[in-house]
């Protein structure tokens, strides 16, 4: 048995795969971030619906009795500065004041232990009003944004600077806190005892 003769075929070339072939993986990712630009465009906008109770930045559910939540070093910073809560708010906003306290921020002083065994007493005074949140044992600033953002019906009380610059960017809500041994209000035209 011979060679066959192989004859070399005149002009033919490499199958080579084009570069805009969809099998070559950048263009793969080319085409799931058009397909993902797409998608966003034709999703429709989510715009907040606006709160019915604010006359421009005044919001006219706030009214006596106030309903006030309070945050734990806002309790630590009243025993310190030995001020009964209840009624040093009522010298603030004259009128009639609910504390609340949040499952969250009871949570927290729980967890601070016996050094702050005071403040937890405070807390379960039944002046206080225990109101249940829907979050799992959540960050207990996050727990109070989260309350005021939803019931807009709240003076937050707090000592922290961080929370209340976040309470701040919330429209409608004054925030309560500790300055030269009595408590201000921020925000708040109406809290006639709140020194200026």
């Amino acid at each position: 048995m011979g060679k066959s003769k192989k004859t070399r075929k005149f002009a033919v070339a490499k199958k080579i795969i084009s570069p805009k072939d969809s099998r070559l993986k950048s263009n793969q990712k080319e085409q799931q971030a058009k397909q993902e630009a797409l998608s966003k465009k034709e999703k429709p906008r989510h715009v907040e619906q606006a709160i019915s109770a604010l006359f421009f930045q005044y919001n006219t559910q706030l009214g006596p009795p106030y309903h006030i939540l309070v945050d734990t070093n806002f309790i630590n910073f009243s025993i310190r500065n030995k001020m009964d809560v209840v009624r040093s708010m009522m010298d603030c906003l004259l009128a009639k004041c609910v504390p609340c306290i949040t499952d969250c921020v009871m949570g927290e002083l729980e967890k601070l232990g016996s050094k702050y065994k005071v403040a937890l007493r405070m807390a379960q005074d039944p002046r206080f009003e225990r109101i249940p949140c829907g979050c799992k044992g959540c960050y207990a600033d996050d727990c109070l944004v989260k309350m005021v953002t939803q019931w807009r019906c709240f003076v937050v009380a707090t000592c922290d600077k961080e929370l209340r610059g976040r309470i701040r960017k919330i429209p409608g809500v004054p925030c309560m806190y500790i300055s030269s041994h009595r408590y201000t209000v921020e925000r708040m035209p109406e809290a006639f005892g709140a020194p200026r």
